[in-house]
């Protein structure tokens, strides 16, 4: 079957209004686009990625054309006969606001001053990352949302979608995530910072190579979070590794995945971007200049499937229990899984059998 799916584009949206005040000029946008959209507008579906994540959701071979992209990040989910499907749906995957992968962010030049936005870059937040997929979704002509969906940075895009923007949208999934940031998580967030402003290259965010260090640190703390005790047990153990044929200290195999995952993020983030995005999801809250929480969340018309995740330390179950019980009429699923907070990035047929109902309901 031929795929009609667009990849790395990039859309100049123009001037954007930030919710904490200012405005951010020239703004892009980059995303990707499977399947056809409608001659009415509304079989779009939207998914909205976490923090170093980006637009490429789905990857595609097209043996017709002969063309084909890496796997993406969700390819569990999105595919012919799968749950979002792109013969069914025109699905939308944009980078975020803020990000270093197209979209306009601290890596990006700043018209007014011809240099990198670097430490420069404005205060924003998801109401702001939201409204600027808004605006995106308007320019690719789509009036309607069947579904918005995402796990974790995504899934409070989802409920801020839901909530700003109620007569728009269908339906939504949110995923292991938050209405509004906990202590707990912002906590991590400001240790994972702290490593990266320690690193010596930092330089008050205007360094010329990345601080690699801190980066790297700084991933290492948040791959803690995203697993649980028990597949760490399961995948490392007490595994200890010999170099330079046992001459060298040992190590534990843990050890050397944590400085691995480190090492990785270091090639494809960057450190700004890091600060920024972490800001974000601590600034989260749904109810803010909305009354309180439950008057926030009882305003989502929308058909609501809230996921959690039973091994999640990061977001755990009770604050999607939570979630759940505030939105009128939501369904609550949660993955059994021991795999933490990635669970959602991992145990793709129980999160296909859940949609499929409530998608297909």
């Amino acid at each position: 079957m031929q795929i009609n799916t667009e990849v790395k584009l990039e859309k100049s949206i123009g001037e954007l209004e930030l919710e904490f005040g200012g405005k951010l000029k020239d703004v892009t946008v980059a995303y990707e686009t499977y399947g056809e959209l409608n001659s009415s507008g509304t079989n779009a579906i939207l998914i909205c990625h976490a923090l170093t994540g980006n637009s490429h959701a789905y990857g595609f071979t097209d043996t017709e054309n002969g063309s084909e992209a890496g796997a993406g990040w969700w390819e569990g989910l999105i595919g012919y006969g799968k749950v979002i499907d792109p013969s069914k749906y025109f699905i939308v995957c944009s980078n975020i606001l803020g990000s270093c992968y197209g979209t306009t962010g601290p890596i990006s030049i700043n018209p007014d001053t011809g240099e990198k936005y670097r430490n420069n870059f404005p205060l924003v937040s998801v109401r702001d990352m939201v409204n600027l997929q808004y605006k995106l979704l308007k320019q690719l002509k789509i009036n309607s949302l069947e579904l918005v969906i995402g796990g974790s940075l995504g899934g409070m895009q989802v409920l801020e979608w839901a909530v700003t923007y109620p007569d728009f949208v269908k339906r939504i999934v949110p995923i292991a995530t938050a209405a509004r940031h906990s202590a707990w998580a912002i906590g991590l967030n400001e240790i994972a910072r702290k490593a990266i402003y320690d690193d010596p290259a930092w330089d008050h965010g205007n360094y010329s190579e990345q601080p690699h260090k801190g980066l790297s640190t700084a991933r290492m703390v948040a791959m803690i979070t995203y697993r649980s005790q028990t597949s760490f047990e399961k995948k490392f153990g007490r595994d200890i590794r010999f170099d330079n044929d046992g001459k060298d200290k040992p190590y534990f195999q843990i050890e050397s995945y944590l400085h691995y995952q480190g090492e990785k993020l270091v090639k494809r983030f960057d450190a700004n971007t890091y600060v920024t995005i972490t800001k974000v999801m601590d600034l989260h809250d749904v109810s803010r200049d909305r009354g309180s929480l439950e008057d926030a969340l009882k305003s989502i018309k929308a058909k609501t499937l809230c996921v959690g995740i039973s091994s999640d330390v990061l977001y755990p179950p009770e604050e999607q229990k939570e979630i759940s019980a505030l939105i009128p009429g939501s369904q609550y699923f949660e993955i059994n899984s021991i795999y933490g907070h990635d669970a959602f990035l991992i145990e793709f047929e129980q999160l296909n059998d859940a949609l499929k109902e409530f998608v297909l309901e």
